[in-house]
């Protein structure tokens, strides 16, 4: 008797857990949908949503609306061969999509086409789905925002993951400590990164102005390098022109000037006055 309850408690136990990973399956499917996110042709022509699905940070449906992918077509099928391999490549994305497992992606069956043009559709489907649009088109991006469209924007993605600051660019950074090297001092970023500052150990605990160089990107995170500009002279660097402090007890002599000599050249003879007829009688006369 005893055996048999065990064995209807541990069936009992089993349809419980069952349903209950079912519910919560059946849930998180459900909550993924509220909110799908759209496809635009300009964001699959450009390619880079693969390497971003693949990564993991898509986590919501992905529709891309039959109207998109006959825009696609359509261009694929023009005379222009800049169009059509851009159209082709936008079709092999669509595919490299489906087959990547981490996401859920579903072809939205809204039509061939869109008399009203494919950018009013997209508008249209996300505000009926209540889902966001991803596209990399700056005129559809700012007519989203303005009807209270949700929008995912890679080329906005890539310029906040891009580094904070690219080699020719300068700023004035608090050199903290000195580096591996005996020239070399070494500052912090705001995040944390960590800047080289060639030939500046004489400055360490001031700041400065520097210009980046190059990064390296490691296991243990990113650095920088970078050189000082239009940095002061050290103190210790006299000039020789300076005069240095008479030692005491002893006067220097001062000495006396000397006469400047007269560098000047000889004034040349003064060319004699040409003689008129009068100055020849009177010469004859005297002679």
């Amino acid at each position: 008797m005893e055996l048999i309850i065990i064995v209807l408690l541990l069936v009992i136990a089993a349809e419980v857990t069952y349903l209950t990973a079912g519910q919560l399956r059946k849930h998180r499917h459900t909550r993924r949908d509220q909110h799908p996110m759209f496809m635009d042709t300009s964001v699959l022509i450009d390619g880079r949503i693969v390497s971003l699905a693949r990564s993991g940070f898509v986590t919501t449906t992905v529709l891309i609306p039959r109207s998109v992918i006959g825009e696609l077509q359509l261009l694929a099928d023009t005379g222009d061969s800049d169009k059509r391999a851009r159209a082709r490549h936008g079709l092999d994305v669509v595919k490299e999509l489906q087959a990547i497992k981490e996401i859920h992606v579903e072809i939205f069956n809204d039509g061939v086409s869109a008399p009203e043009g494919v950018d009013n559709r997209l508008l249209t489907l996300a505000k009926q789905h209540q889902g966001s649009l991803c596209t990399i088109d700056y005129n559809l991006n700012k007519v989203a925002q303005v009807e209270g469209i949700r929008v995912l924007n890679v080329n906005e993605l890539t310029k906040s993951l891009r580094m904070a600051y690219l080699p020719g660019e300068t700023m004035e950074l608090e050199l903290t400590q000195k580096g591996n090297d005996s020239h070399q001092a070494v500052g912090h970023l705001q995040d944390g990164t960590m800047v080289v500052v060639e030939h500046a150990s004489a400055y360490v605990g001031k700041t400065m102005k520097i210009e980046f160089i190059r990064s390296l990107q490691t296991a243990a995170g990113k650095m920088m390098f970078a050189k000082l500009v239009d940095a002061p002279a050290p103190k210790n660097n006299v000039k020789n022109s300076e005069k240095k402090p008479a030692v005491k007890g002893r006067q220097p002599k001062p000495q006396p000037k000397r006469p400047q000599q007269n560098t000047a050249k000889p004034t040349q003879k003064r060319q004699k006055r040409r003689q008129t007829n009068e100055d020849r009688m009177v010469d004859l006369a005297n002679s």
